[in-house]
């Protein structure tokens, strides 16, 4: 059965404000949820899914699991890079949110979709793979890191171009992924990506060599999300 799920869009928007959109969003459902609550009765019937997708300002964030000796920016150097960091409430290590990236925020109640955490996440990495081959590119996965990888196994030659980190609470997701299009790759340059010192970044426009048109390959995922997870878009 699918899942009904409200898209939103929302532009370029700071991150603390997005998350704190977000997190209003998913402590709602994971409230509605609770027994001895009158929406706890009928949640599914109540509360939809919501996907956001969002381009931030540039932003490091570090998950909670994660070491901030992984940041190699003082505060004076983030303010020189007009850069913003945040320590936050996913899981995984540091990453970088900037301009040219799609970021995508599924808010799922994966009781309903009938999958764990683990096959969520397989999920996500699935539709963009899938995504990245309608570009002719082939990308997999990493054996003990999530994320999608080009070339995972190959010493020096593996590198990261979509980062994942979510958080859960009674089977409902937040936080997501982070596809690098059009992204500025440099500012990766000062930090460990995911915790990883033996392993590269890259983008769409890199892979392929031009910059890529943002609309047509956030909606090249959009559509990707929705085969992987048998979604059903509603208006709010």
């Amino acid at each position: 059965m699918s899942y009904s799920v409200i898209y939103k869009d929302i532009g370029q928007k700071d991150y603390k404000e997005t998350w704190d959109y977000q997190a209003d969003i998913f402590n709602r459902l994971v409230d509605s949820k609770k027994p001895g609550t009158k929406a706890g009765e009928s949640y599914q019937n109540i509360l939809p899914g919501t996907l956001i997708f969002v381009e931030h300002p540039h932003v490091y964030t570090l998950g909670k699991s994660g070491s901030e000796n992984n940041l190699l920016l003082d505060f004076i150097q983030l303010q020189a890079k007009n850069a913003s960091f945040y320590r936050i409430d996913r899981g995984g290590d540091i990453t970088y949110h900037g301009p040219g990236q799609i970021v995508g925020y599924p808010i799922f109640d994966l009781e309903l979709i009938k999958i764990g955490l683990k096959e969520y996440i397989y999920r996500l990495e699935e539709a963009i793979i899938r995504t990245l081959n309608e570009f002719g590119l082939t990308a997999s996965r990493l054996e003990g890191g999530t994320g999608v990888w080009l070339d995972p196994e190959t010493a020096g030659k593996a590198r990261k171009i979509c980062a994942i980190g979510v958080k859960a609470s009674r089977y409902v997701t937040m936080h997501g992924f982070a596809f690098n299009v059009n992204t500025d790759l440099t500012y990766f340059n000062n930090i460990n990506p995911c915790g990883f010192t033996d392993k590269g970044v890259t983008s769409l426009q890199k892979e392929l060599g031009v910059r890529q048109d943002f609309e047509s390959v956030k909606s090249k995922v959009k559509e990707n999300l929705q085969e992987v997870f048998d979604l059903n878009w509603i208006k709010e």
